[in-house]
């Protein structure tokens, strides 16, 4: 590799990243500086002298901390995730470019999606905790067969399309929807895209895999949830402010939404990704989801598989030495 000693400021860094960056990072010999914190404009001037900054989907990067990266020398931000919405792209034109990892394991995230269904429907964390205490009643824990369910895919995209393909597997009826059908993909796999009323209506299963844009934002809101299915199962393994919560609270009191699996929350920034055991909840909104037996709620961990960890690491450090070794 032609760019060793590059300076790197790497942003929110957890053990298992360290771990994986140091291992591939010896192919190109780049000089990382691992910070634990998420880039604030507090500590902003951290970054000064450093010619990459290397973010996660909770660091959010306005207009204001573009100008200072830019004047602080840096030239590229590499997010090390596939979304980009925490960050001002409008502001980075013409001043810093962006990269992505536009796929790390499409498996992990739909595998992930499955699992928070299954566990929803056979009620398989009640189970534990029954089993535990030596409770072996199955009185609450009935649940449904898949198989003949009919399952609303919003979002078919590479996670979309492996988590159709999945549960295909299952015997389920797959309706999808995405602003760009593929109706090849639909001949191939036997899934029906619909207008996204129907898929709401007909529905058993809702999961969400579509990106976070200003068009999805809130996708799931009061109206929506009224037009569903009474007992829908809603899954979103996307971003969390595709769903407004406080309307998901409303929806499972009301019994529209029969039960809800979240690795993700609209607020997740200031919890997911720590050890907050010892201190009281201090947002009442996730307290009030938790306090439901229908409802899960996994702490952005979709991705968090050997595969998927490699792949990120992989493919972010190709982007840094493509980027400067002036490749498109």
């Amino acid at each position: 590799m032609n760019n060793q000693g590059l300076k790197i400021a790497f942003f929110d860094a957890k053990p298992y990243d360290i771990e994986v960056f140091n291992e591939l990072n010896s192919g190109y010999g780049f000089d990382i500086k691992y910070f634990k914190f998420h880039l604030t404009y507090d500590n902003i001037v951290l970054t000064n002298a450093y010619d990459v900054v290397v973010l996660f989907v909770n660091d959010t990067v306005d207009s204001h901390m573009i100008n200072k990266l830019s004047k602080y020398g840096v030239k590229l931000i590499a997010l090390r995730s596939a979304g980009f919405n925490n960050i001002d792209l409008k502001a980075a034109q013409d001043k810093i470019r962006v990269v992505r990892v536009p796929e790390y394991s499409p498996y992990s995230i739909a595998e992930h999606t499955v699992a928070l269904m299954l566990t929803l429907n056979r009620k398989i964390h009640r189970a534990y905790y029954r089993t535990r205490d030596s409770n072996f009643a199955l009185s609450g824990l009935l649940g449904f067969d898949m198989h003949g369910k009919t399952a609303g895919v919003i979002g078919t995209g590479r996670i979309g399309k492996t988590l159709v393909r999945i549960l295909k597997g299952f015997g389920v009826k797959i309706l999808a929807y995405d602003k760009f059908p593929d109706n090849d993909f639909a001949d191939e796999t036997g899934c029906e895209y619909v207008r996204i009323d129907d898929l709401y209506r007909k529905s058993d299963i809702i999961s969400l895999n579509c990106p976070l844009t200003e068009e999805t934002e809130y996708i799931i809101n009061a109206d929506s949830i009224s037009r569903m299915k009474p007992g829908v199962m809603l899954i979103n393994t996307g971003r969390g402010k595709l769903i407004k919560t406080s309307d998901l609270i409303d929806g499972l009191k009301n019994g529209i939404i029969g039960s809800a699996g979240l690795d993700v929350y609209e607020e997740e920034s200031r919890f997911f990704f720590e050890d907050l055991s010892d201190r009281v909840l201090a947002d009442d909104v996730l307290a009030r989801l938790l306090s439901f037996n229908n409802v899960i709620i996994t702490s952005h961990q979709g991705f968090f598989t050997r595969e998927a960890l490699h792949n990120i690491a992989k493919t972010t450090l190709e982007n840094i030495d493509d980027f400067f070794s002036g490749k498109k």
